[in-house]
């Protein structure tokens, strides 16, 4: 896809999402992981001091009814509406969809769909009536930024998110300790099974999951870990300082930009960046059926 001319936000209306979101304190935290499984193009390390100021941050990932209300006061058309295709999970489509559908190259699990877009997931004839709990997906970062803007807020730096994610545990692999499952409880909804051709759905969800489907992280935020990667401010980078960084907001420029979190379709067989430090990223203008996205603010004064 190629990034076309972005739609100016609308002015943010009257709201109470920021005095809704979680407020932290900020302060030092260290950042990153040197974790053997952890790939090594990830750049999730080294292990660095990084200080914070205090911000609030959306305890749930943006919902489609939320981002329903916000195309409704604005008008606004997201990129994949424009280009007029997304990037759907293949055993989601009819066979009708999904045969001769193109594929991604690298990721032959995922199908070009016409018409696939946040109001339909899954392309012609799905819909979000029964998922508007759920996370919006389909959106680019763009989109992500104009939803943003319209309600005073912007999207957290990889930073925040990870600080946030922690919910004030250090050193852990999960945002809940180092168990995966604790006591046999599934803590994310994540790839159950084997990769990619048969998921259980054990831990209760194939797709995506409400946004409060599990428990939250000791900072009262949920699903920091799998359901959808959620689109973070700063550019791809993984060239990282080692010593104390105040308020990192990623390099000037660049072609991608970084996600947090993993998703439902992450494995450990191939994608294991459930973990709270783990990262990747993606071409700003991309969108897919398990991208979508939180809102942090700057504390108030």
């Amino acid at each position: 896809m190629t990034r076309s001319e972005r739609p100016s936000p609308a002015a943010p209306p009257p709201s109470d999402r920021r005095e809704a979101a979680i407020a932290l304190p900020g302060g030092v935290f260290l950042m990153g992981s040197e974790d053997p499984d952890a790939n090594p193009e990830d750049g999730e390390g080294p292990i660095r001091p990084v200080r914070l100021a205090p911000f609030v941050i959306d305890a749930a990932a943006v919902t489609n009814e939320e981002f329903a209300a916000f195309v409704d006061a604005t008008g606004h058309v997201t990129e994949a509406e424009r280009f007029g295709w997304s990037f759907v999970f293949a055993s989601f489509l009819p066979g009708s969809l999904r045969h001769g559908a193109q594929r991604a190259r690298a990721a032959p699990w995922w199908c070009v769909v016409a018409g696939a877009t946040w109001r339909r997931p899954e392309g012609p004839g799905s819909d979000v009536t029964d998922r508007l709990d759920h996370p919006v997906v389909h959106v680019s970062h763009a989109d992500a930024e104009a939803f943003a803007a319209w309600v005073g807020m912007r999207l957290p730096t990889e930073a925040e998110w990870e600080y946030a994610a922690r919910g004030g545990l250090e050193g852990r692999r999960f945002a809940w300790g180092d168990e995966l499952t604790p006591q046999g409880e599934h803590r994310a909804n994540i790839w159950q099974g084997r990769f990619p051709t048969s998921n259980t759905g054990e831990d209760g969800y194939v797709g995506t999951a409400p946004v409060t489907a599990f428990p939250p992280n000791g900072y009262g935020l949920f699903q920091v870990a799998g359901n959808v990667w959620e689109w973070c401010a700063d550019q791809w980078s993984t060239q990282h300082d080692a010593g104390l960084v105040v308020d990192p907001r990623g390099p000037a420029s660049g072609s991608e930009r970084v996600m947090r979190g993993g998703s439902y379709l992450c494995h450990d067989s191939y994608c294991n960046r459930y973990r709270v430090a783990a990262r990747t990223r993606n071409t700003p203008d991309s969108s897919a059926g398990n991208i979508g996205f939180r809102c942090v603010a700057d504390a108030a004064p």
